[in-house]
């Protein structure tokens, strides 16, 4: 019994970790337009250990099937040059975090993010990045992965199996 709260421990705290790394990363693309890919691997990595700590690595295929599927489809958005590349990376990890059980309260969660975020760029409150004359303003779309992401580890979506 001790080994086993011991580990829901760690794998909680694996999501603490996750959490920080996700508020780092959503700063900086506010500040700065660019999510490193050293962050990326490192929520990747994360991930896997979470899956093992957590007893979910039993499902792991799910998660990393859901996590291809979503690149494959934002990857056209990218080719538009409607979303950036760090945008398609921290998409696709969040999507690999949160598998079939929890993609749609991360999608709902990433929605209502998102529409704050345009709202609060549209009244002036988040500062846009201006590209050129003829292109509309950019929005960093961390801070709303990362909002999204972090609400389904509060949900506890992602609470240790039993």
């Amino acid at each position: 019994m001790t080994g086993q709260i011991y580990q829901i421990y760690l794998a909680n705290s694996v999501l603490v970790i996750t959490a920080a790394i996700l508020f780092y990363a959503a700063l900086t693309d506010l500040k700065r337009y660019q999510i490193r890919n050293e962050l990326i691997a490192v929520l990747a990595g994360l991930f896997f250990l979470h899956a093992f700590l957590s007893g979910r690595w039993p499902g792991i295929a799910w998660n990393v099937g859901l996590a291809f599927l979503i690149f494959a489809v934002i990857l056209y958005f990218y080719s538009q040059n409607l979303l950036g590349g760090g945008d398609v990376k921290l998409l696709t990890v969040a999507f690999l975090w949160a598998g079939v059980d929890c993609a749609l309260p991360f999608a709902i969660l990433l929605s209502l993010f998102a529409t704050v975020h345009v709202i609060a760029g549209k009244l002036g409150w988040v500062v846009l990045q201006r590209v050129s004359e003829d292109k509309p303003s950019r929005l960093a779309f961390a801070p709303s992965v990362a909002a999204a992401l972090i609400g389904i580890f509060m949900l506890g979506c992602l609470a240790p199996v039993s």
